[in-house]
């Protein structure tokens, strides 16, 4: 988040447009249209959005959010019919309103009253529906704005939805009838001139999302700029989790996060939920006394005699970069940009970890590819209940706490981050299909970044370390699996989340690297990149995109038609099942590999010669990505012969004990597949201690696929009341894995939640569920 600014003149749902002229200048062609989005239901295609705000008031004690929408539109073709929004089952819309976005008109803003106001006794009449309004240039609505409570009652605000069959097939939906309850916060301080209310219906889309269809003015003309007013009620649905204050390290405050990645925030609120969509943003947020707010934005004020939270994003942004965190928060400066958040008892070692240096990442990567463009770049550590392991969320990345404590990890997750601040955020892939065109170039540009900052033998080593884990899973998967390729076909009602794998980052990353090696010198290609990014900032990008400008940028490579080279054609790169068509040279990192090469053939050479396998490496002088290396790969092995574990755990386990989280659980998943039973005490241990998705979820998997369901079951029962409802319902799932269902637990808890977020933690299909988090560990 920003430092506090001053307010933002675009701070308000209603922002002033520019002053009338003479004569109303000739409609600019319409843009090219994005490529269609078959994860989205909404109408992107018909309107060009450009700019949203939101009024929010967070209800910690019911687990909801009251959300008032307002979207700044223009249609791209004459007179359409209907609008659609992407939405979900979690949000229940309340009511659709129109506005026409008059010029020169005074801006509104939100207000948020006590909650006895909002109890009002009877609506009051509406207020009529304006004329067919003006054309773009024309004079303001001179009409009076109603008054306030006459606003806040009308049908147009307090209405619920129509039944989807209450509307003729081809036909826009009838005005919706009164409400019964009353509306809920935030309300509009100033209500808008001469809004109308809007007939809407909810149908079914797929089972991520449903499609919201609001009925508009039969006159309204391309160009014309108007606003769409929603409010509604969302609750736990998949982009916002709700932490009671036991699931946080404090225990003293509520929490809640949202994640929008990659189609979740549609349950947050209505929007064009497609990477193709960009436009600014600003917020207007209520929180409990002594909760602190943060957003995605380049600006933010307090307002303290309301209580009330501003932000302001004046850069346009997809909606699932859109993100919210609130709880018992405090900050300190790290850097002269940089800040970082946590709770109270999580920030010294957040500092001790990040104090200076995330200024050194930022200048390595404005060196190689440009201004940092955002401003601020602040990091906050949510608690374990987290999914991923960290999200680009502009200006705010947020990162799992957990990953605190395995130093090297927590390094490349955040300067992957930065690297996203280019790639991912400012450059977005046009569709989910093409996930690796931000994945694989931000893994890119983090490992140019690492190679500037820590030597080509730190980044060396953690390739290899992830490029084993993308051959594990392509291994498990098979060769011909169609979600190896980059350009994946997404099939109608398949969640796109479930393309978050390693073959978008490691294959990604390996053909942005081919390109990097046909121009002879990655610093001709950070010079290519730099001008790609310039180009195309701030909008979203298809392949194509990328590598026409690769050959327009080094014409000689294109004489010598480098697209089409036998075996390495592009196409193929994109639309080929398998591994990578050529892998990095990684030889610069074999002072760090071939040690771990060398051990591990020691462990795993018959007979065993373990006092020579113990006395050759010293594993407390490694670095964390040679030891996860090493037992990643005796895990690949596994079951191992029983002398072979038996002095594996004699000579390390002690050590591996006292080392960070990223090494003990691979330790403790080889205890696992080999049915060591004299160190199981140390798997129910970690588990009693873990709240992390990425930490337990692997263990449950191995756990179940062996003969330890049991094991699994006992611990399960123990430990579920400190686990995340919805982590809870993944792991009994895959404790339910050929078993009856289980019965039910806590459902005081359990009741009122969404299914599991389905991204990294999908149970796996394979039967020995040796896909886990540990080889999708997903910085997203």
């Amino acid at each position: 988040m920003a430092a506090p600014a001053a307010r933002p003149p675009g701070l308000c749902c209603c922002r002033k447009g520019s002053a009338a002229g003479p004569e109303a200048p000739p409609a600019p062609p319409p843009p090219p249209e994005p490529p269609p989005d078959v994860a989205s239901a909404s109408s992107s295609q018909l309107f060009s959005l450009r700019h949203l705000h939101l009024g929010l008031e967070l209800r910690p004690e019911a687990r909801a959010l009251a959300g008032c929408l307002v979207l700044e539109l223009c249609a791209l073709r004459p007179q359409p019919r209907a609008l659609v929004l992407d939405v979900h089952p979690a949000m229940r819309v309340l009511s659709a309103a129109y506005r026409r976005a008059a010029a020169g008109e005074a801006p509104c803003s939100f207000a948020f009253s006590p909650a006895e106001a909002a109890a009002a006794p009877a609506p009051l009449p509406p207020p009529p529906c304006p004329p067919p309004p003006p054309p773009p240039c024309a004079p303001p609505c001179a009409a009076s704005p109603p008054s306030t409570a006459t606003f806040l009652s009308a049908p147009c605000i307090a209405a619920g939805p129509l039944p989807a069959a209450a509307a003729a097939p081809g036909e826009p939906p009838a005005s919706p009838p009164p409400a019964a309850e009353p509306p809920p916060l935030p309300l509009f301080a100033q209500p808008p001139c001469s809004a109308c209310p809007l007939g809407f219906r909810v149908d079914p889309f797929t089972d991520y999302g449903s499609s919201l269809t609001v009925s508009l003015p039969a006159a309204l003309q391309p160009h014309q700029p108007f606003q769409i007013i929603v409010r509604y009620i969302t609750a736990d649905g998949p982009a916002i989790w709700w932490l009671d204050p036991e699931l946080t390290y404090g225990n003293a405050k509520p929490f809640v996060f949202t994640q929008g990645h990659s189609v979740c925030n549609r349950s947050f609120f209505p929007c064009f939920d497609t990477p193709a969509v960009k436009c600014t943003y600003s917020a207007t947020v209520k929180a409990p006394a002594g909760i602190q707010v943060l957003m995605s934005a380049t600006q933010s004020t307090y307002l303290e005699e309301e209580g009330v939270y501003q932000f302001y994003m004046e850069y346009p942004v997809p909606a699932y970069l859109v993100a919210l965190v609130a709880g018992d928060l405090i900050h300190a400066d790290i850097g002269p940009r940089s800040r970082v958040w946590a709770e109270p008892c999580l920030l010294p070692t957040a500092i001790s970890k990040l104090s200076g240096i995330v200024e050194r990442w930022l200048t390595a990567a404005e060196s190689l590819y440009g201004p940092y463009i955002w401003g601020r770049y602040d990091i906050v550590f949510l608690p374990p209940s987290f999914p991923i392991v960290a999200m680009e969320n502009p200006c705010l990345t947020f990162i799992i706490s957990s990953i605190l404590e395995s130093d090297e990890f927590l390094i490349i997750d955040v300067i992957h981050e930065v690297a996203h601040s280019w790639f991912g955020n400012a450059v977005t892939n046009a569709t989910w299909e093409e996930m690796w065109l931000s994945e694989g170039l931000a893994t890119y540009a983090q490992r140019r970044i690492t190679t500037e900052t820590y030597g080509a033998a730190f980044t060396c080593l953690e390739t290899a370390f992830r490029l084993d884990a993308l051959h594990r899973q392509m291994k498990l998967l098979g060769e011909d699996n169609p979600v190896s390729k980059l350009q994946v076909k997404l099939e109608p009602g398949v969640n796109p989340s479930n393309l978050m794998n390693l073959f978008t980052y490691e294959k990604g990353y390996c053909f942005v690297y081919y390109l990097s090696q046909l121009c002879g010198d990655p610093r001709h290609f950070d010079s290519f990149l730099r001008a790609y990014i310039e180009k195309y900032k701030f909008t979203s990008v298809v392949a194509q995109d990328l590598l026409d400008s690769f050959l327009n940028f080094f014409p000689e490579l294109k004489e010598q038609c480098v697209e089409s080279k036998a075996g390495l054609e592009f196409e193929r790169w994109l639309n080929a099942t398998g591994p990578p068509l050529a892998e990095p040279d990684l030889s610069q990192g074999s002072s760090l590999t071939r040690p771990v090469e060398m051990l591990f053939k020691l462990w795993t050479t018959e007979p065993l010669d373990s006092v020579a396998a113990a006395s050759s490496v010293d594993l407390t002088k490694w670095r964390t990505f040679q030891t996860v290396l090493f037992l990643d790969r005796l895990l690949d092995g596994s079951p191992l012969p029983h002398e072979v574990i038996k002095k594996l755990s004699e000579c390390y386990s002690s050590q591996l004990d006292s080392m960070n989280a990223e090494i003990r659980i691979r330790w403790l998943q080889i205890i696992v597949r080999n049915d060591y039973y004299p160190d199981l005490y140390k798997v129910r241990r970690f588990l009693e201690n873990q709240m992390s998705r990425m930490y337990t979820i692997p263990l449950y998997e191995d756990l179940c696929t062996g003969t330890l369901k049991s094991f699994a079951l006992e611990i399960f029962y123990q430990t579920q009341n400190q686990l995340h409802p919805n982590l809870r319902k993944t792991i009994q799932q895959i404790l339910s894995q050929g078993l009856n269902p289980l019965p039910a637990i806590d459902t005081t808890a359990v009741t009122t939640d969404t299914p599991a977020m389905v991204l990294e933690d999908k149970v796996s299909e394979a039967t020995n569920g040796a896909i886990s988090l540990r080889d999708v560990n997903v910085s997203a």
